[in-house]
């Protein structure tokens, strides 16, 4: 019984991994991941470099850094590092103001953000424009479900 005790005492640089013998059932362990939130059906959890408010992958436009200039990748498929924003030009503003894009996709020096600023007033006045489905949908009536 020493002996066994003495065998489990190990350095903090090194880490136990828990056995049958143990009296842990791999089988309930619940484990928490990427991998979980694909079965599950989640996307994946990301941080706007703006507002730093945590929100799922779909709800931020993904921002990456080609040919010396920053430009959003819509598909979500260019190369490289990427930074996550809200499709918000005030969180554009903040993450200018704190150089946030220079730290997130770990560029040297300060980065101009006209041609991003374009592209994404572009596309915040395409999807919330006169002509868009989503027009209005503030002013919706709500309706009582009893």
């Amino acid at each position: 019984m020493a002996s066994r005790q003495a065998a489990r005492r190990v350095s903090h640089r090194h880490r136990v991994r828990p056995s049958k013998a143990d009296g842990i059932d791999s089988s309930v362990v619940q484990r928490s991941g990427p991998a979980s939130a694909r079965s599950r059906g989640t996307s994946p959890i990301r941080t706007c470099v703006g507002c730093r408010v945590r929100a799922e992958a779909g709800e931020l436009l993904r921002v990456v850094f080609v040919d010396g200039e920053l430009a959003l990748d819509l598909r979500r498929r260019a190369a490289g590092r990427g930074a996550w924003l809200h499709p918000d030009p005030r969180c554009l503003d903040i993450a200018e103001r704190r150089r946030a894009f220079a730290r997130a996709l770990r560029v040297p020096g300060p980065l101009d953000v006209g041609a991003l600023r374009s592209h994404l007033e572009q596309l915040v006045h395409r999807v919330a424009g006169p002509g868009s489905s989503r027009a209005g949908l503030d002013e919706r009536k709500q309706v009582d479900p009893s």
